[in-house]
């Protein structure tokens, strides 16, 4: 197995206070893979460290299978990155932009120029100035800026952030062309949940620092299984007619008129008639799958902002 980048007990402080805590993180060649956590727990300070622009406090890191240190200049010319708010050169147009950027990054195919602007759908912009551009527009220009040189390694800290549902999906549609048709390997930070689902194949949990969880995609596809999910305003009552009729001892009360059955051999109907019987009063009945939201919660204790 190939991989891109590796962290070995990577830590970072500031002000004696531990900002990352022996983090372990590895990621795979060619792949997607969605860094997760809640405001704070240490995403963009990982990446920042990733490309140099903070230092590590412990551990080690390596690219392309080289630790990082002081003097890794070269391997920064085989990545580019979006570490939260895109700046520009604000009086210059888009195509300016990046005729800039790619002269510093030694990248002297102009045509690339356009050809990153359609990527991204910033079109007929003409000679119009970035300072009037709107945030979405800014956003799609960062990205712009980040692909124009085919990177080997592409880190994207929040990127849909500013964007509308059809910009997202177009971005979503952008990334996942980037990686399987160009074999970038891409590092994504988001709390859009939903997103990283349908793009990523792996992903990694942060928590208060730590990275709680390094796992496949594919795997909690696997291991999330079925539930019924039923909403009713006689939780007491439902709760005991399950317990006690129907058997079923693995459940959970999410809340004052939801309760969640896993892993039980009846059917949705066979419990639903069984309510029924009971003139338990039923808002809604349905069978789900557990969605990356549900593990990613149950990982981090119930918290929201990813």
């Amino acid at each position: 197995m190939e991989y891109i980048v590796r962290t070995h007990d990577l830590g970072k402080r500031f002000n004696g206070s531990n900002v990352v805590s022996n983090v372990n993180m590895n990621i795979k060649k060619g792949e997607i893979y969605g860094l997760l956590g809640p405001n704070g727990s240490g995403k963009s300070t990982i990446m920042k460290m990733i490309l140099n622009l903070l230092k590590p406090s412990q551990g080690a890191i390596e690219v392309f299978s080289e630790t990082l240190t002081n003097k890794s200049y070269e391997i920064f010319k085989r990545m580019n990155a979006i570490i939260e708010y895109p700046i520009f050169y604000e009086k210059l147009t888009a195509e300016d932009n990046l005729d800039m950027h790619c002269e510093y990054m030694g990248y002297y195919n102009k045509q690339d120029i356009k050809n990153a602007l359609d990527l991204v759908n910033l079109k007929n912009i003409n000679n119009k100035a970035v300072k009037n551009f709107s945030l979405g527009m800014k956003q799609r220009l960062g990205i712009a800026r980040a692909v124009i040189t085919k990177p080997e390694l592409l880190i994207l800290d929040e990127p849909v952030n500013g964007l509308d549902p059809v910009g997202i999906i177009e971005i979503r549609d952008l990334l996942e062309m980037l990686n399987k048709e160009y074999g970038i390997t891409i590092l994504i930070s988001s709390h859009i949940l939903a997103e990283i689902e349908q793009i990523a194949d792996t992903i990694g949990v942060m928590n208060n620092g730590y990275l709680v969880e390094e796992v496949s995609m594919d795997s909690i596809r696997e291991n999330n299984a079925e539930y019924i999910e039923i909403e009713t305003d006689e939780v007491q009552k439902t709760v005991y007619i399950i317990d006690s009729e129907l058997n079923i001892q693995n459940f959970k009360v999410l809340d004052m008129n939801k309760i969640r059955i896993y892993e039980t051999g009846m059917s949705q109907n066979q419990i639903y008639k069984k309510l029924m019987e009971n003139d338990i009063s039923i808002t809604s009945i349905n069978t789900k799958t557990a969605s990356l939201e549900d593990y990613f919660l149950s990982l981090i204790g119930g918290e929201k902002n990813a």
